[in-house]
């Protein structure tokens, strides 16, 4: 992947003026499916629409509808035919694929201001664009604060490429039929949950920022599962002591929101408490070990988020760095499952 330069000088030079205009091209194609042009192009199917039958089902002039239009033809959203415009088939992903709508809506609303920031966060290690949102140095205490849509494209975002993975490593994790885990990040409690379904025997300790904390409450108590889901309040990069006892320590698309001597520091604390015969357990996304090149691009371009709007030091890794960062902290990988949900690695480790 990348290894070969293989496009002709026009094709660059295309490609070049795509990336030139590419702000263009995106709000181009967020305008066309809120607007509900594409929508109302895929009901006409192969008969297709003019720009008068267009204007007639659409909020937008004819002014507004034609400038969409033409831009939608060169960025390939739409084709046109004689009179009628057609839905093509990046308009039909970019309606109806749940992915692409999801990393378009946590691109518009979550990064799209603060990505003008993106030289200085890049200048000084800090997250410069998130003062579009808030003052704080990182976004992680203030996600349940975000305005509205941001908020939601968060969580949307975050959830959707965790949750399809959830179903296909409870069986991973319950191999071992571990009696008690200890979720480091869980968020609002949704892996939790899902192993106190699977499990009628597991016991699970939620480890995140109080903030955090307070949502994973809220949905516990939906479930009925106090009994069984325990929750612990604490920064894992400052010097609170770490709960122990845990067959299973799990991590969840969580050290991606560290920087590798971060990542480093919160392992080692790990080991140094691990009960014997306890294992790690890391879920995570690698650029590196993507089957398709489109994975991989969304992941470097999603590290931007990292960089620009979260907290200007952390990113998606490669496994080759990562297991490094593993090896520093004084840990080896038992075990690797690559290819979960959409494109996690599961990665069991043990302490040497």
């Amino acid at each position: 992947m990348y290894e070969q330069d293989t496009l002709s000088a026009l094709d660059a030079i295309t490609e070049a003026q795509r990336i030139a205009f590419a702000p263009m091209l995106f709000q181009t194609a967020l305008c066309l499916r809120n607007s509900g042009i594409l929508a109302f192009l895929d009901k006409q199917g192969s008969t297709g629409a003019t720009l008068e039958e267009i204007v007639a089902k659409s909020p937008l002039s004819e002014y507004a509808a034609s400038v969409l239009l033409d831009c939608g033809l060169s960025g390939r959203i739409i084709t046109r035919k004689t009179s009628c415009y057609y839905l093509s088939k990046v308009g039909h992903f970019l309606l109806h694929d749940p992915m692409t709508r999801v990393n378009m809506d946590f691109t518009q609303d979550v990064c799209y201001q603060g990505m003008y920031y993106l030289s200085q966060a890049l200048e000084e290690a800090q997250p410069a664009g998130l003062k579009v949102f808030s003052d704080e140095p990182t976004i992680y205490p203030v996600l349940s604060q975000l305005p509205s849509p941001a908020r939601e494209s968060w969580f949307a975002f975050d959830h959707y490429y965790s949750d399809i993975a959830f179903n296909t490593i409870l069986p991973l994790i319950f191999a071992a039929k571990p009696r008690t885990l200890f979720d480091i990040g869980g968020n609002t409690g949704k892996l939790a949950i899902r192993c106190c379904e699977y499990d009628e025997n597991i016991a699970v300790t939620i480890l995140d920022l109080p903030q955090q904390i307070a949502l994973a409450r809220k949905n516990i108590e939906k479930v009925g599962f106090f009994h069984r889901i325990h929750c612990h309040e604490i920064d894992m990069l400052s010097n609170q002591p770490l709960p122990d006892g845990a067959d299973i320590w799990w991590m969840s698309q969580f050290l991606d929101c560290f920087s590798p001597e971060q990542i480093v520091a919160i392992l080692s604390k790990i080991a140094r408490i691990m009960k014997s015969g306890a294992q790690l357990y890391i879920m995570e996304l690698f650029w590196d070990v993507q089957k398709f090149e489109a994975a991989a691009f969304s992941l470097n371009a999603t590290s931007l988020y990292f960089t620009c709007m979260a907290n200007g030091n952390s990113r998606f890794y490669s496994l080759e760095k990562f297991n490094h960062y593993l090896e520093l902290a004084g840990f080896q990988v038992k075990q690797r499952h690559d290819n979960l949900g959409i494109g996690h690695t599961l990665l069991i480790c043990e302490p040497f």
